[in-house]
């Protein structure tokens, strides 16, 4: 019992911090540098795709011996689409404007590469329990990263967080942040500063080891 719970509590970090969707494996890039305009729109997206990817891979472990391997992508994008037909139904329901102002983001996680990686090389090779944990881990990891984007973006860009006022009257703010440009360098110093925190944290803990 104690194995199994170390194995589930490793998945889980993996998806968090040593395979970090965002900021280790470099995926769903395009979501993460659109969306992250703001705080609440990175709380929204991660959000979003931490439901589908936990109900995506529940359910793709649950059938994965019956699904046949020529027609296993198209059966996992019909599983997914079912979670994200969900999700922007919900949002529509509850959240208007979150759902606004994300747009055909939400519609896109059909076809995120975060998604389909998971339900390809985890999913559709494990039992439910560390599938769901899988997902869950990898919907934090990638919550985590693209809200802590979206905050140094609109923290920088409007001198907010969340929409309350952080900064004084008389911050002049830096707009250019705020446009895709502006994305595309704060993921860049935000990858670079996660990956020099990870890779010493490992070194000092191989160096214990050893």
């Amino acid at each position: 019992m104690a194995d199994n719970n170390r194995s589930i509590g490793s998945v889980f970090l993996d998806g968090v911090i040593t395979e970090n969707p965002t900021f280790r494996l470099v995926l769903g890039i395009c979501p993460t540098i659109a969306t992250t305009t703001s705080a609440i729109n990175g709380l929204g997206m991660g959000a979003a795709a931490t439901f589908v990817l936990i109900g995506s891979n529940a359910v793709i472990s649950l059938l994965r011996n019956f699904i046949p391997d020529k027609v296993r992508i198209p059966a996992f994008v019909v599983v997914i689409c079912t979670f994200v037909t969900m999700v922007q139904l919900l949002m529509q329901a509850f959240v208007p404007s979150l759902y606004d102002a994300l747009g055909m983001f939400i519609p896109l996680i059909v076809v995120n590469c975060i998604i389909l990686a998971r339900a390809e090389a985890f999913a559709s090779k494990n039992g439910v329990l560390p599938s769901i944990v899988d997902g869950l881990g990898m919907g934090v990891g990638f919550t985590g990263a693209i809200t802590l984007m979206g905050c140094v973006r609109e923290l920088i860009s409007s001198g907010s967080i969340f929409g309350l006022n952080v900064l004084s009257a008389g911050y002049q703010p830096m707009l250019l942040i705020g446009m895709a440009a502006g994305g595309f360098m704060v993921f860049g110093l935000s990858l670079g500063a996660f990956n020099l925190i990870v890779n010493r944290v490992e070194k000092k803990k191989g160096g214990v080891k050893a």
